[in-house]
Protein backbone atom coordinates (compact mmCIF):
# COMPACT_ATOMS: atom_id res chain seq x y z
CA UNK A 1 0.00 0.00 0.00
CA UNK A 2 1.00 3.63 -0.37
CA UNK A 3 2.69 5.33 2.38
CA UNK A 4 0.43 8.05 3.80
CA UNK A 5 1.67 10.60 6.22
CA UNK A 6 5.35 8.53 6.64
CA UNK A 7 6.40 8.28 10.44
CA UNK A 8 10.16 8.97 10.21
CA UNK A 9 11.85 8.97 13.38
CA UNK A 10 13.00 12.63 13.37
CA UNK A 11 9.89 14.06 11.90
CA UNK A 12 7.64 13.76 15.23
CA UNK A 13 9.82 14.59 18.18
CA UNK A 14 6.89 13.18 20.56
CA UNK A 15 6.75 9.70 19.09
CA UNK A 16 7.89 7.57 21.71
CA UNK A 17 11.21 5.52 20.73
CA UNK A 18 9.43 2.02 21.35
CA UNK A 19 8.59 2.80 17.54
CA UNK A 20 11.56 2.89 16.28
CA UNK A 21 12.76 4.70 13.29
CA UNK A 22 10.90 4.64 9.62
CA UNK A 23 7.58 3.80 8.80
CA UNK A 24 5.94 1.89 11.80
CA UNK A 25 3.48 0.63 8.83
CA UNK A 26 1.79 -2.69 9.27
CA UNK A 27 2.18 -5.61 6.45
CA UNK A 28 -1.25 -6.34 6.49
CA UNK A 29 -3.04 -9.61 4.84
CA UNK A 30 -2.14 -9.32 1.03
CA UNK A 31 -6.09 -9.40 -0.10
CA UNK A 32 -5.44 -8.48 -3.62
CA UNK A 33 -6.97 -10.59 -6.50
CA UNK A 34 -5.10 -13.22 -7.77
CA UNK A 35 -2.83 -13.61 -4.45
CA UNK A 36 -2.27 -17.22 -2.82
CA UNK A 37 -1.27 -16.88 0.26
CA UNK A 38 -1.18 -13.68 2.86
CA UNK A 39 1.55 -12.23 3.72
CA UNK A 40 3.82 -13.42 6.92
CA UNK A 41 4.06 -11.41 9.86
CA UNK A 42 7.02 -12.14 10.48
CA UNK A 43 10.24 -9.47 10.01
CA UNK A 44 12.07 -11.51 7.36
CA UNK A 45 8.88 -12.21 4.93
CA UNK A 46 7.68 -8.58 5.32
CA UNK A 47 6.31 -7.53 2.15
CA UNK A 48 7.15 -4.09 0.83
CA UNK A 49 5.01 -1.64 -1.21
CA UNK A 50 6.89 1.49 -3.21
CA UNK A 51 4.09 3.48 -4.91
CA UNK A 52 4.99 6.38 -6.09
CA UNK A 53 2.59 9.90 -4.99
CA UNK A 54 1.98 10.78 -9.01
CA UNK A 55 1.01 7.30 -10.03
CA UNK A 56 -0.76 8.24 -13.48
CA UNK A 57 -2.68 5.10 -13.63
CA UNK A 58 -4.68 6.30 -10.50
CA UNK A 59 -6.56 9.04 -11.53
CA UNK A 60 -7.16 7.81 -15.52
CA UNK A 61 -9.17 4.76 -13.98
CA UNK A 62 -12.96 4.40 -14.02
CA UNK A 63 -14.62 5.23 -10.72
CA UNK A 64 -15.74 1.58 -10.42
CA UNK A 65 -12.62 0.27 -11.41
CA UNK A 66 -11.12 2.11 -8.41
CA UNK A 67 -13.60 0.85 -6.12
CA UNK A 68 -13.21 -2.50 -7.13
CA UNK A 69 -9.68 -2.43 -5.86
CA UNK A 70 -10.81 -1.42 -2.23
CA UNK A 71 -13.39 -4.06 -2.08
CA UNK A 72 -12.20 -6.49 0.71
CA UNK A 73 -11.41 -5.42 4.03
CA UNK A 74 -15.43 -4.44 4.71
CA UNK A 75 -16.79 -7.71 3.37
CA UNK A 76 -14.10 -9.87 5.40
CA UNK A 77 -15.48 -7.81 8.81
CA UNK A 78 -18.82 -8.42 8.10
CA UNK A 79 -18.67 -11.79 7.80
CA UNK A 80 -18.60 -11.69 11.97
CA UNK A 81 -21.73 -10.12 11.90
CA UNK A 82 -23.23 -13.66 10.30
CA UNK A 83 -21.08 -15.84 12.84
CA UNK A 84 -22.99 -17.89 15.50
CA UNK A 85 -22.95 -15.39 17.76
CA UNK A 86 -25.19 -13.29 16.21
CA UNK A 87 -27.56 -15.90 14.93
CA UNK A 88 -27.83 -17.18 18.77
CA UNK A 89 -28.94 -13.80 19.72
CA UNK A 90 -31.04 -13.45 16.96
CA UNK A 91 -33.02 -16.56 17.32
CA UNK A 92 -33.67 -16.04 20.91
CA UNK A 93 -34.74 -12.11 20.37
CA UNK A 94 -37.52 -13.39 17.91
CA UNK A 95 -38.53 -16.46 19.87
CA UNK A 96 -38.53 -14.42 23.49
CA UNK A 97 -39.82 -10.85 21.95
CA UNK A 98 -41.11 -11.00 19.27
CA UNK A 99 -40.22 -8.09 16.43
CA UNK A 100 -39.81 -5.78 19.40
CA UNK A 101 -36.12 -6.27 19.37
CA UNK A 102 -35.29 -5.09 15.50
CA UNK A 103 -34.81 -1.40 16.20
CA UNK A 104 -31.55 -3.32 18.30
CA UNK A 105 -30.79 -4.75 15.01
CA UNK A 106 -30.84 -1.36 13.34
CA UNK A 107 -29.35 0.58 15.44
CA UNK A 108 -26.32 -1.72 15.99
CA UNK A 109 -25.47 -1.58 12.10
CA UNK A 110 -25.97 1.55 11.47
CA UNK A 111 -23.45 2.18 14.32
CA UNK A 112 -21.42 -0.62 13.09
CA UNK A 113 -21.47 1.31 9.70
CA UNK A 114 -20.37 4.38 11.70
CA UNK A 115 -17.47 3.38 13.68
CA UNK A 116 -16.15 0.58 10.78
CA UNK A 117 -15.79 3.13 8.77
CA UNK A 118 -14.38 5.38 11.74
CA UNK A 119 -11.76 2.35 11.71
CA UNK A 120 -11.34 2.21 8.37
CA UNK A 121 -9.95 6.21 7.58
CA UNK A 122 -7.89 5.90 10.56
CA UNK A 123 -6.04 2.95 8.87
CA UNK A 124 -5.75 4.57 5.61
CA UNK A 125 -5.31 8.36 7.25
CA UNK A 126 -2.52 7.61 9.36
CA UNK A 127 -0.89 4.75 7.73
CA UNK A 128 -1.40 2.78 11.30
CA UNK A 129 -4.15 0.96 12.81
CA UNK A 130 -6.04 1.37 16.05
CA UNK A 131 -3.59 -0.95 18.60
CA UNK A 132 -0.51 0.95 17.38
CA UNK A 133 -1.64 4.42 18.23
CA UNK A 134 -2.95 3.12 21.64
CA UNK A 135 0.44 1.88 22.37
CA UNK A 136 2.00 5.27 21.26
CA UNK A 137 -0.88 7.31 22.97
CA UNK A 138 -1.42 6.12 26.30
CA UNK A 139 0.98 4.97 29.43
CA UNK A 140 2.51 1.77 29.62
CA UNK A 141 -0.11 0.04 32.19
CA UNK A 142 -3.17 1.64 30.13
CA UNK A 143 -1.51 0.30 27.52
CA UNK A 144 -0.98 -3.30 28.72
CA UNK A 145 -4.74 -3.27 30.21
CA UNK A 146 -6.15 -2.11 26.93
CA UNK A 147 -3.85 -4.80 25.33
CA UNK A 148 -5.46 -8.06 27.98
CA UNK A 149 -9.27 -6.50 27.49
CA UNK A 150 -8.37 -6.54 23.39
CA UNK A 151 -7.31 -10.27 23.94
CA UNK A 152 -10.29 -10.92 26.75
CA UNK A 153 -12.61 -9.50 23.26
CA UNK A 154 -10.38 -11.61 20.72
CA UNK A 155 -11.65 -15.08 23.28
CA UNK A 156 -15.04 -14.03 23.95
CA UNK A 157 -15.96 -13.76 20.04
CA UNK A 158 -14.18 -17.34 19.28
CA UNK A 159 -16.38 -18.90 22.20
CA UNK A 160 -19.78 -18.74 19.90
CA UNK A 161 -17.52 -20.11 16.99
CA UNK A 162 -16.72 -23.15 19.09
CA UNK A 163 -19.98 -23.88 20.40
CA UNK A 164 -21.61 -23.13 17.08
CA UNK A 165 -18.92 -25.54 15.23
CA UNK A 166 -19.91 -27.87 17.86
CA UNK A 167 -23.34 -27.87 17.46
CA UNK A 168 -22.90 -28.18 13.63
CA UNK A 169 -21.18 -31.68 14.17
CA UNK A 170 -24.09 -32.74 16.78
CA UNK A 171 -26.74 -31.75 14.27
CA UNK A 172 -24.79 -34.05 11.22
CA UNK A 173 -22.91 -36.80 13.54
CA UNK A 174 -25.10 -36.94 16.69
CA UNK A 175 -22.32 -36.86 18.56
CA UNK A 176 -22.63 -34.78 22.21
CA UNK A 177 -22.00 -31.40 22.21
CA UNK A 178 -18.89 -31.72 24.58
CA UNK A 179 -17.36 -33.83 22.21
CA UNK A 180 -17.85 -31.98 19.50
CA UNK A 181 -16.31 -29.10 21.28
CA UNK A 182 -12.80 -31.25 21.69
CA UNK A 183 -13.55 -31.72 17.85
CA UNK A 184 -13.21 -27.90 17.00
CA UNK A 185 -9.62 -28.02 17.64
CA UNK A 186 -9.67 -29.94 13.85
CA UNK A 187 -11.40 -26.80 12.39
CA UNK A 188 -8.20 -24.56 13.04
CA UNK A 189 -6.01 -27.35 10.83
CA UNK A 190 -8.71 -27.21 8.37
CA UNK A 191 -8.84 -23.87 8.38
CA UNK A 192 -4.82 -23.67 7.69
CA UNK A 193 -5.26 -26.44 5.15
CA UNK A 194 -8.09 -24.07 2.76
CA UNK A 195 -5.33 -21.10 2.74
CA UNK A 196 -2.89 -23.07 1.55
CA UNK A 197 -5.36 -22.21 -1.84
CA UNK A 198 -5.56 -19.06 -1.31
CA UNK A 199 -7.04 -16.55 1.28
CA UNK A 200 -9.49 -15.18 -1.34
CA UNK A 201 -10.98 -18.81 -2.20
CA UNK A 202 -11.47 -19.31 1.42
CA UNK A 203 -13.11 -15.96 1.82
CA UNK A 204 -15.25 -16.85 -1.01
CA UNK A 205 -16.04 -20.63 0.49
CA UNK A 206 -17.48 -19.05 3.70
CA UNK A 207 -19.19 -16.48 2.71
CA UNK A 208 -21.00 -18.73 -0.26
CA UNK A 209 -21.99 -21.16 2.47
CA UNK A 210 -22.88 -18.12 4.83
CA UNK A 211 -25.32 -16.75 1.84
CA UNK A 212 -26.95 -20.33 1.27
CA UNK A 213 -27.99 -20.03 5.08
CA UNK A 214 -29.26 -16.53 4.30
CA UNK A 215 -31.36 -18.03 1.09
CA UNK A 216 -32.92 -20.29 3.38
CA UNK A 217 -33.90 -17.74 5.56
CA UNK A 218 -35.04 -15.50 3.30
CA UNK A 219 -37.07 -18.22 1.84
CA UNK A 220 -38.62 -19.43 4.67
CA UNK A 221 -39.31 -15.52 5.73
CA UNK A 222 -41.47 -15.59 1.77
CA UNK A 223 -43.46 -19.10 3.47
CA UNK A 224 -43.96 -17.66 6.96
CA UNK A 225 -44.80 -13.80 5.79
CA UNK A 226 -44.08 -11.95 8.92
CA UNK A 227 -46.66 -9.20 8.95
CA UNK A 228 -44.82 -5.68 7.77
CA UNK A 229 -46.67 -3.92 10.13
CA UNK A 230 -44.63 -5.69 12.62
CA UNK A 231 -41.62 -5.67 11.58
CA UNK A 232 -41.32 -1.98 10.82
CA UNK A 233 -42.89 -1.18 13.90
CA UNK A 234 -40.16 -3.40 15.85
CA UNK A 235 -37.34 -1.30 13.60
CA UNK A 236 -38.70 1.58 14.42
CA UNK A 237 -40.33 2.03 17.87
CA UNK A 238 -38.16 0.52 20.34
CA UNK A 239 -39.29 -1.19 23.17
CA UNK A 240 -37.56 -2.95 26.29
CA UNK A 241 -40.67 -4.83 27.00
CA UNK A 242 -40.80 -8.93 29.14
CA UNK A 243 -38.53 -10.20 31.31
CA UNK A 244 -34.97 -10.19 30.42
CA UNK A 245 -35.78 -7.60 27.32
CA UNK A 246 -32.85 -5.16 28.13
CA UNK A 247 -30.52 -8.25 28.77
CA UNK A 248 -30.69 -9.53 25.39
CA UNK A 249 -31.10 -6.27 23.54
CA UNK A 250 -27.60 -6.04 25.17
CA UNK A 251 -26.18 -9.21 23.97
CA UNK A 252 -27.68 -8.65 20.73
CA UNK A 253 -25.74 -5.09 20.85
CA UNK A 254 -22.71 -7.07 21.86
CA UNK A 255 -23.03 -9.58 18.81
CA UNK A 256 -23.36 -7.27 16.21
CA UNK A 257 -20.79 -4.32 17.45
CA UNK A 258 -17.56 -5.96 18.38
CA UNK A 259 -14.78 -4.04 19.45
CA UNK A 260 -12.03 -6.76 17.99
CA UNK A 261 -13.60 -5.90 14.72
CA UNK A 262 -12.60 -2.32 15.01
CA UNK A 263 -8.94 -3.56 15.42
CA UNK A 264 -9.67 -5.40 12.49
CA UNK A 265 -10.33 -3.26 9.86
CA UNK A 266 -8.07 -0.34 10.83
CA UNK A 267 -5.64 -2.77 9.77
CA UNK A 268 -7.41 -4.42 6.86
CA UNK A 269 -7.47 -0.97 4.89
CA UNK A 270 -3.46 -1.42 5.27
CA UNK A 271 -3.39 -3.96 2.64
CA UNK A 272 -4.84 -1.71 -0.31
CA UNK A 273 -2.54 0.95 -2.25
CA UNK A 274 -3.32 4.09 -2.07
CA UNK A 275 -1.79 7.66 -3.20
CA UNK A 276 -0.18 9.78 -0.95
CA UNK A 277 -2.16 12.59 -1.88
CA UNK A 278 -5.16 14.63 -0.41
CA UNK A 279 -7.43 13.18 -3.16
CA UNK A 280 -6.16 9.61 -2.87
CA UNK A 281 -6.92 9.39 1.09
CA UNK A 282 -10.04 10.87 0.49
CA UNK A 283 -11.20 9.00 -2.51
CA UNK A 284 -9.78 5.66 -0.69
CA UNK A 285 -11.99 6.75 2.36
CA UNK A 286 -15.19 6.96 0.13
CA UNK A 287 -15.01 3.50 -1.46
CA UNK A 288 -14.57 2.10 2.29
CA UNK A 289 -16.99 3.70 3.16
CA UNK A 290 -19.46 2.58 0.39
CA UNK A 291 -17.77 -1.33 0.38
CA UNK A 292 -18.93 -0.95 4.16
CA UNK A 293 -22.21 0.41 3.48
CA UNK A 294 -22.88 -2.65 1.00
CA UNK A 295 -21.55 -5.23 3.21
CA UNK A 296 -23.60 -4.23 6.32
CA UNK A 297 -26.85 -3.91 4.76
CA UNK A 298 -26.34 -7.35 3.30
CA UNK A 299 -25.26 -8.44 6.92
CA UNK A 300 -28.82 -6.29 8.22
CA UNK A 301 -30.85 -7.82 5.55
CA UNK A 302 -29.88 -11.54 6.78
CA UNK A 303 -30.12 -10.51 10.67
CA UNK A 304 -33.57 -9.05 10.12
CA UNK A 305 -34.70 -12.39 8.17
CA UNK A 306 -33.33 -14.60 11.19
CA UNK A 307 -35.38 -12.46 13.75
CA UNK A 308 -38.49 -12.02 11.83
CA UNK A 309 -38.40 -16.31 10.77
CA UNK A 310 -38.39 -16.76 14.44
CA UNK A 311 -40.37 -14.18 15.89
CA UNK A 312 -43.37 -15.76 12.97
CA UNK A 313 -42.68 -19.27 14.19
CA UNK A 314 -42.56 -18.98 17.72
CA UNK A 315 -45.41 -16.29 18.01
CA UNK A 316 -47.91 -17.78 15.83
CA UNK A 317 -51.52 -18.53 16.51
CA UNK A 318 -51.23 -21.96 15.69
CA UNK A 319 -48.37 -23.08 16.75
CA UNK A 320 -48.32 -26.86 17.53
CA UNK A 321 -47.09 -27.78 21.26
CA UNK A 322 -44.03 -29.66 19.93
CA UNK A 323 -42.78 -25.98 18.02
CA UNK A 324 -43.83 -24.58 21.14
CA UNK A 325 -41.84 -26.57 22.98
CA UNK A 326 -38.79 -25.90 20.84
CA UNK A 327 -39.40 -22.03 20.67
CA UNK A 328 -39.23 -22.01 24.89
CA UNK A 329 -35.67 -23.83 24.76
CA UNK A 330 -34.33 -22.39 21.34
CA UNK A 331 -30.75 -22.54 20.77
CA UNK A 332 -28.57 -22.85 17.58
CA UNK A 333 -28.41 -26.68 18.25
CA UNK A 334 -32.48 -27.12 17.66
CA UNK A 335 -33.14 -24.04 15.43
CA UNK A 336 -33.55 -26.48 12.49
CA UNK A 337 -37.10 -26.82 12.82
CA UNK A 338 -37.69 -23.21 11.35
CA UNK A 339 -36.37 -24.06 8.20
CA UNK A 340 -38.54 -27.44 7.53
CA UNK A 341 -41.35 -25.33 5.66
CA UNK A 342 -38.06 -24.48 2.80
CA UNK A 343 -35.89 -27.87 3.25
CA UNK A 344 -38.10 -30.22 4.71
CA UNK A 345 -36.15 -33.09 5.68
CA UNK A 346 -33.19 -32.07 4.43
CA UNK A 347 -33.34 -28.52 6.54
CA UNK A 348 -30.88 -30.35 9.55
CA UNK A 349 -28.13 -31.43 7.81
CA UNK A 350 -27.74 -27.85 5.25
CA UNK A 351 -28.53 -26.02 8.71
CA UNK A 352 -25.49 -27.66 10.28
CA UNK A 353 -23.11 -27.53 6.70
CA UNK A 354 -24.26 -24.00 6.63
CA UNK A 355 -23.94 -23.55 10.49
CA UNK A 356 -20.50 -24.70 10.52
CA UNK A 357 -19.50 -22.51 7.90
CA UNK A 358 -20.92 -19.46 9.85
CA UNK A 359 -18.49 -20.62 12.49
CA UNK A 360 -15.24 -20.33 10.56
CA UNK A 361 -15.72 -16.59 10.00
CA UNK A 362 -15.55 -15.72 13.75
CA UNK A 363 -12.34 -17.71 13.12
CA UNK A 364 -10.65 -15.83 10.19
CA UNK A 365 -11.80 -12.30 11.62
CA UNK A 366 -10.37 -13.61 15.47
CA UNK A 367 -7.83 -14.84 13.89
CA UNK A 368 -6.43 -11.51 12.58
CA UNK A 369 -7.61 -9.83 14.84
CA UNK A 370 -5.34 -11.55 17.70
CA UNK A 371 -2.56 -10.77 15.52
CA UNK A 372 -2.83 -7.43 14.32
CA UNK A 373 -3.28 -6.61 18.29
CA UNK A 374 -1.15 -8.52 19.60
CA UNK A 375 1.92 -7.23 16.84
CA UNK A 376 0.31 -2.99 17.35
CA UNK A 377 0.47 -3.42 21.49
CA UNK A 378 3.81 -5.68 21.81
CA UNK A 379 5.31 -5.55 18.99
CA UNK A 380 5.42 -9.11 18.86
CA UNK A 381 4.66 -11.12 15.95
CA UNK A 382 3.31 -14.85 16.21
CA UNK A 383 3.09 -16.90 13.06
CA UNK A 384 -1.38 -17.67 12.57
CA UNK A 385 -1.46 -21.24 13.29
CA UNK A 386 0.38 -20.54 16.66
CA UNK A 387 -2.06 -17.95 17.26
CA UNK A 388 -5.11 -19.75 16.10
CA UNK A 389 -4.38 -22.55 18.12
CA UNK A 390 -3.86 -20.63 21.34
CA UNK A 391 -6.82 -18.44 20.77
CA UNK A 392 -9.14 -21.52 20.56
CA UNK A 393 -7.36 -23.40 23.41
CA UNK A 394 -8.46 -21.01 25.71
CA UNK A 395 -12.12 -20.94 24.06
CA UNK A 396 -12.71 -24.26 24.74
CA UNK A 397 -12.00 -24.50 27.77
CA UNK A 398 -15.38 -22.22 29.07
CA UNK A 399 -17.25 -23.80 26.66
CA UNK A 400 -15.96 -27.66 27.48
CA UNK A 401 -16.66 -26.90 31.22
CA UNK A 402 -20.38 -25.67 30.23
CA UNK A 403 -21.08 -28.23 27.68
CA UNK A 404 -20.62 -30.84 29.82
CA UNK A 405 -22.23 -29.79 33.05
CA UNK A 406 -25.09 -27.68 31.09
CA UNK A 407 -25.22 -29.74 27.92
CA UNK A 408 -26.62 -27.73 24.38
CA UNK A 409 -28.69 -25.29 26.37
CA UNK A 410 -25.79 -24.37 28.79
CA UNK A 411 -23.77 -23.78 26.14
CA UNK A 412 -26.42 -21.70 23.90
CA UNK A 413 -26.50 -19.78 27.30
CA UNK A 414 -22.71 -19.54 27.02
CA UNK A 415 -22.85 -17.58 23.66
CA UNK A 416 -25.23 -15.33 24.77
CA UNK A 417 -22.87 -14.20 27.74
CA UNK A 418 -20.27 -14.23 25.55
CA UNK A 419 -21.95 -11.99 23.54
CA UNK A 420 -22.56 -9.67 26.74
CA UNK A 421 -18.76 -9.97 27.33
CA UNK A 422 -18.27 -8.06 24.03
CA UNK A 423 -20.91 -5.47 24.58
CA UNK A 424 -19.33 -4.57 27.80
CA UNK A 425 -16.09 -4.49 26.49
CA UNK A 426 -17.40 -2.53 23.95
CA UNK A 427 -15.62 1.18 25.12
CA UNK A 428 -12.25 0.13 25.54
CA UNK A 429 -11.82 0.00 21.63
CA UNK A 430 -14.49 2.47 20.72
CA UNK A 431 -13.63 5.29 23.41
CA UNK A 432 -9.92 5.38 22.00
CA UNK A 433 -11.37 5.34 17.95
CA UNK A 434 -13.57 7.91 18.81
CA UNK A 435 -10.65 9.87 20.32
CA UNK A 436 -8.08 9.48 17.49
CA UNK A 437 -10.31 9.94 14.45
CA UNK A 438 -12.01 13.10 15.46
CA UNK A 439 -8.10 14.56 16.89
CA UNK A 440 -5.64 16.84 14.68
CA UNK A 441 -3.07 15.34 16.37
CA UNK A 442 -3.95 11.75 15.36
CA UNK A 443 -5.93 12.26 12.16
CA UNK A 444 -4.50 16.35 10.49
CA UNK A 445 -6.79 17.48 7.88
CA UNK A 446 -8.82 14.37 7.98
CA UNK A 447 -10.35 14.21 11.01
CA UNK A 448 -14.31 13.81 11.38
CA UNK A 449 -16.47 16.85 10.99
CA UNK A 450 -18.81 18.21 13.69
CA UNK A 451 -21.24 16.41 13.04
CA UNK A 452 -20.21 12.84 12.73
CA UNK A 453 -18.21 13.25 16.01
CA UNK A 454 -21.71 14.65 17.76
CA UNK A 455 -23.79 11.21 16.36
CA UNK A 456 -20.78 8.80 17.13
CA UNK A 457 -20.49 9.92 20.84
CA UNK A 458 -24.30 9.90 21.64
CA UNK A 459 -24.62 6.93 20.11
CA UNK A 460 -21.18 5.61 22.08
CA UNK A 461 -22.55 7.36 25.70
CA UNK A 462 -25.86 5.57 24.68
CA UNK A 463 -24.62 2.28 24.59
CA UNK A 464 -21.82 2.60 27.16
CA UNK A 465 -24.75 4.19 29.78
CA UNK A 466 -27.09 1.03 28.65
CA UNK A 467 -24.38 -0.85 29.49
CA UNK A 468 -23.20 0.51 32.79
CA UNK A 469 -26.95 1.05 33.97
CA UNK A 470 -27.86 -2.91 33.20
CA UNK A 471 -24.53 -4.21 35.19
CA UNK A 472 -25.80 -2.55 38.40
CA UNK A 473 -28.93 -3.11 38.21
CA UNK A 474 -29.00 -6.78 37.20
CA UNK A 475 -26.20 -7.14 39.70
CA UNK A 476 -27.77 -5.32 42.27
CA UNK A 477 -31.19 -7.69 41.74
CA UNK A 478 -29.75 -10.85 41.65
CA UNK A 479 -28.03 -9.74 45.01
CA UNK A 480 -31.08 -9.33 46.76
CA UNK A 481 -33.45 -12.22 45.18
CA UNK A 482 -30.47 -15.00 45.58
CA UNK A 483 -30.62 -17.99 47.61
CA UNK A 484 -26.80 -17.60 48.74
CA UNK A 485 -26.52 -16.75 53.02
CA UNK A 486 -25.89 -12.83 53.81
CA UNK A 487 -22.58 -13.29 54.84
CA UNK A 488 -21.99 -14.84 50.89
CA UNK A 489 -23.59 -11.85 49.76
CA UNK A 490 -21.33 -9.46 51.42
CA UNK A 491 -18.16 -11.07 50.45
CA UNK A 492 -19.72 -10.86 46.70
CA UNK A 493 -20.26 -7.31 47.13
CA UNK A 494 -16.70 -6.25 48.79
CA UNK A 495 -15.63 -7.87 45.46
CA UNK A 496 -17.42 -6.68 42.76
CA UNK A 497 -19.05 -3.20 43.75
CA UNK A 498 -15.11 -2.17 43.93
CA UNK A 499 -14.67 -3.83 40.13
CA UNK A 500 -17.64 -2.16 39.03
CA UNK A 501 -16.34 1.59 40.14
CA UNK A 502 -12.98 0.31 38.48
CA UNK A 503 -14.86 -0.31 35.15
CA UNK A 504 -16.62 3.01 35.32
CA UNK A 505 -13.56 5.32 36.58
CA UNK A 506 -11.57 3.59 33.48
CA UNK A 507 -14.01 4.51 30.62
CA UNK A 508 -14.21 8.02 32.45
CA UNK A 509 -10.38 7.87 32.35
CA UNK A 510 -10.53 7.16 28.46
CA UNK A 511 -13.10 9.08 27.57
CA UNK A 512 -12.07 13.05 29.59
CA UNK A 513 -7.74 11.79 28.72
CA UNK A 514 -6.44 14.54 26.14
CA UNK A 515 -4.32 13.25 23.72
CA UNK A 516 -0.76 14.33 23.74
CA UNK A 517 1.22 12.21 21.16
CA UNK A 518 1.32 13.56 17.19
CA UNK A 519 1.65 10.92 15.12
CA UNK A 520 0.05 12.61 11.90
CA UNK A 521 2.57 14.09 9.63
CA UNK A 522 1.78 16.03 6.65
CA UNK A 523 1.82 14.23 3.07
CA UNK A 524 5.04 14.83 1.25
CA UNK A 525 5.23 17.62 -1.03
CA UNK A 526 7.70 15.95 -3.68
CA UNK A 527 5.40 14.33 -6.33
CA UNK A 528 7.93 12.03 -7.52
CA UNK A 529 9.27 11.23 -4.33
CA UNK A 530 9.06 7.12 -3.77
CA UNK A 531 7.22 6.57 -0.91
CA UNK A 532 8.76 3.25 1.09
CA UNK A 533 6.62 0.87 3.66
CA UNK A 534 8.13 -1.32 6.19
Amino acid sequence: MGSLQQQQGGDVAVIPQSWGGGSNRIVALNVEPGTTTPQSFSGNNSKRFNDKHDDPNHDQKPGWRKFLSFIGPGFLVSLAYLDPGNLETDLQAGASHGYELLWVVLIGLVFALIIQSLAANLGVSTGKHLSELCKAEYPRMVKYCLWILAEIAVIAADIPEVIGTAFGLNILFNIPVWVGVLLTGLSTLLLLGLQRYGVRKLEMLIAVLVFVMAGCFFGEMSYVKPPASGVVKGMFVPKLNGQGATGDAIALLGALVMPHNLFLHSALVLSRKVPNSVRGVNDACRYFLIESGIALFVAFLINVAVVSVSAAVCTADNISSANQKRCNDLNLNSASFLLQNVLGKSSKALYAVALLASGQSSTITGTYAGQFIMQGFLNLKMKKWVRNIMTRCIAITPSLIVSIIGGSQGAGRLIIIASMILSFELPFALIPLLKFSSSSTKMGPYKNSIIIIVISWILGIGIIGINVYYLITSFVDWLIHNDVPKVGNVFIGIIVFPLMAIYIIAVIYLTFRKDIVVTYVEPQKDEAADTQVV
